[in-house]
């Protein structure tokens, strides 16, 4: 429990209440693997505004959950807002969507999701 997320600042939202605590993780599970997906389909075509707004969508729950990725996910973020051409984004997007399909596996055991 708890290796690729952190629910520190989770549990402290939800002061503790363990109900709501699940409902967030039960969010996130709905929210962040179709928001990762999004990302990947928009980096593979170079689709750069798509890319910028799947990656500041994402940027508050990845926060929240402390998957330890929020540096490198604004940098995914900013090659599509700044539309950075000459810049293969790819192994940051990786170390991203890694991080975020670990967490998912963790969430979903944990949580019986």
């Amino acid at each position: 429990m708890e290796q690729h997320y952190k629910l520190f600042r989770v549990r402290e939202l939800a002061d503790n209440d363990e109900e709501f605590i699940a409902t967030l993780a039960a969010a996130f599970l709905e929210e962040v693997p179709e928001d990762a997906e999004r990302l990947k389909k928009a980096v593979a075509e170079k689709d750069y505004r798509e890319a910028y707004q799947a990656a500041h969508k994402m940027k508050p729950t990845v926060d929240l959950f402390e998957l330890g990725v929020l540096a490198t996910l604004i940098e995914v973020q900013d090659w599509g807002k700044f539309e950075k051409r000459d810049l293969d984004i790819k192994p940051q997007l990786d170390i991203v969507i890694d991080a975020v399909e670990k967490a998912i596996d963790e969430l979903r055991s944990d949580f019986n999701l």
